[in-house]
Parts: C-alpha cells; structure tokens; sequence
C-alpha cells in the first residue's frame, strides 16, 4: 500500500510485465505457450497471443526477500535474525535482561518485601497506619519503582540499539559480531536514550490531561469528575496509542539514518502516514506473541515456586527464593521478547522504506557489492 505512483517493480507481481502493462488485468493466469501456440488443444485453445513471463522472484540475500513484506514474513525475519545471529542477539539480550532482572529482584526483596504500612493499610482493618508509616511505604514503594524502571530502561535502550544494527546486517546477509554491533550501536545510544524519555512522556501526555481534568472537576462536584474520568479515559489512552504507533519507527530511523530525536520522529510520521492501521496490527500482534512467550515461561517458573515454598499464600510476605525464581523466569521471558519487538520495528521501518523509497534495489545494489 501507499507505493510511489507509477513505480515498475522488476521483483514483485505488480509490474508491467506481470499484471497492470498491455493485456494485465485481463490475465486470467492459466497456462499457455509462450510461442503463439496459447494453452491446451490445437491451434492454441486459449488465444493466439503469448503470455507473458512469470516475474522473477525477488533477491533475498538476507533473512527477508527485497519487495513489500507480508505479515508473516516481518514475523518470520524477526525470528530468522535471532536464528542465524543468535549468539549475537541472545549475548545481548541475555545481559541486559540479567542486569536488569537482578537489580529488580534486589530492588523487591529490600524495599518492597516488608513494606509494613501497606500491608496494614491492605489488610483486615484491624490495625491501621499512621499518616507517617504511610507516606514512609509510599516513598519506599516509588523509590524502588523508579530504579526498577530506570535501569529498565537503560537495557531497552541498550538492546533496541544492538538488535536494529544487527537487523540492518541481517537484511543483507552480512556477518554481525557481538563487537561489530555494539562498535556501530554505540554512537547512536545518547540520542536513542533521549528519544526513549521523550516518547513516554509524549505516550504519557493525554492520560495525565484527562486525569487532571477529572480530579480538578471532582474538587467541585465529584458525580461529574467521576463521568469525565470515565469517559475521557478511553479518549486519552485511543490518542496515547495514536501517538505511540505514529512514532513507533523513529528508533530505526534514528541508529539507521543517524539523524536527531526530533528528525526521526518526523521521519517515523512521514513514515506511518497512511499506514498507521497495518503498523499498529503488526506491533499489536508482535505484543501478543510477547505476552503469549512469557506466560509459557512463567506457568514452570510458578510451579517450581509452589513446589520450594510448599504452596505459599499469596497475601503472604514475598520470600528471597521466590523472588530469585520469578526473576529468572522474567530474564528467559525478556531474553526473548526483547529480539522478537526489537526485530518486528525494525522490519516494519524497512518494509515502510521498500513500499515508500524503492529502499529494496538500494539494499540489492549493497549485497551485491
């Protein structure tokens, strides 16, 4: 969809010779000579005018063919990249996802395993916090969540870089080390890590607006702050999507094109413009293969749980072995899903080059070289 006017494609099936050029869209697609003689029977059966060849298949020196890509395929070559590279991927993802896990771990079982406010606070009612116990566990709580994100973060940061590079290899079949990936990737993280605090914020934006307006309004009458919650919370998080999906592609556009933060979000919106149902189907589906990995993943990690801590209540306080196997469950989990989303963006950039830019005899004019 959305390809240049008039462009011939000498690797697809819409070219002038393959459909749209004299005697195209009549093409019924049945058999026939290619001499004058037509199909079956005497004297040519089918008409006395040749058909036309079959258009070659597209090049493919890499994990995708070099045309406008299916949904499968974007799939398929995500999954092949961490396939064919996958000391590469998995050295990077494994890292990130140990580091990360690890100080999430820590993170729970110091500040958030005894948290005795909040537990009061949830409990029976029998005894209840003071002001200060509260506002101690409230602080505790955010304290260990923004270092959990934060460090989070930077491993997002850290493996989207890698991945895309090794990504833009594997389109055209390069070789692409752990050390060649990360000598290209490195540049590029300060502005990466830039566009990953902007982007939230942006995401962030509209649900905090109608937030707003509806607390502000239930300081004067709670029934219509409560309504306006109610229902501009589904406008703010439609239009939060909306922006999420518009400036999905600027992370490839940023390590690939080396351009700015503001300038590859532009490009991301040049990008989708058009396309922003078919990007947001794909990233959607790409979520859902995530979520469906991870809870394979997790259903052992919580059997093996019950099984060491003899089937623990789950309003019971968190324990440091359960802690450390939830972990390790979430690190297999984050090993995976961080390639496959990773890998799925930076297909849907490129396949949005291919369909945009004629970005496909490019790449075959590179692997050829």
């Amino acid at each position: 969809m959305n390809d240049s006017p008039g462009r011939a494609r000498a690797n697809s099936g819409g070219d002038q010779a393959g459909g749209w050029g004299p005697g195209g869209p009549g093409n019924t697609g049945r058999p026939g000579g290619t001499d004058g003689s037509g199909g079956y029977g005497p004297g040519g059966g089918w008409g006395r005018h040749p058909w036309p060849p079959a258009a070659p298949p597209a090049p493919r020196p890499g994990v995708i063919p070099l045309r406008p890509l299916t949904v499968g395929e974007i799939v398929q070559g995500a999954l092949g990249t961490m396939q064919r590279y996958w000391r590469t991927v998995f050295g990077v993802t494994l890292a990130v996802s140990l580091c990360t896990q690890a100080v999430g771990t820590v993170v729970q079982g110091v500040w958030m395993r005894n948290l005795k406010g909040l537990e009061r606070f949830g409990g029976n009612g029998d005894e209840v916090p003071s002001g200060r116990e509260l506002l101690d566990a409230l602080k505790n709580t955010a304290a260990g969540i923004s270092v959990g994100m934060l460090v989070s973060i930077v491993g997002s940061i850290i493996a989207t870089g890698v991945i895309t590079t090794v990504v833009s290899h594997a389109v055209l079949g390069r070789p692409s080390s752990l050390r060649d990936a990360w000598t290209s990737a490195r540049p590029r993280l300060l502005s990466l890590a830039g566009l990953f605090c902007v982007l939230p914020l942006l995401g962030m934006a509209p649900v905090a607006a109608a937030s707003a307006l509806g607390l502000a309004v239930s300081a004067a009458n709670v029934a219509i702050g409560a309504a306006l919650l109610v229902a501009g919370m589904p406008v703010a998080l439609a239009v939060a999507a909306w922006i999420w999906i518009r400036y999905s592609l600027a992370a490839p556009a940023l390590m690939l094109e080396r351009q700015g933060v503001v300038a590859s979000m532009r490009r991301s919106a040049k990008l989708v413009k058009g396309s922003w149902w078919r990007i947001f189907g794909i990233q959607l589906l790409a979520a859902l293969l995530v979520f469906v990995v991870a809870a394979v993943i997790q259903v052992p990690a919580n059997m093996i749980e019950m099984i060491l801590n003899g089937g623990r209540d789950l309003e019971a306080p968190l324990t440091w072995s359960s802690l450390i196997i939830d972990g390790i469950g979430a690190t297999i989990g984050s090993t995976i899903a961080l390639p496959l989303t990773a890998g799925v963006t930076a297909l849907l950039y490129i396949d949005q080059r291919i369909r945009r830019e004629s970005l496909d005899l490019e790449l075959a004019r590179a692997a050829s070289e």
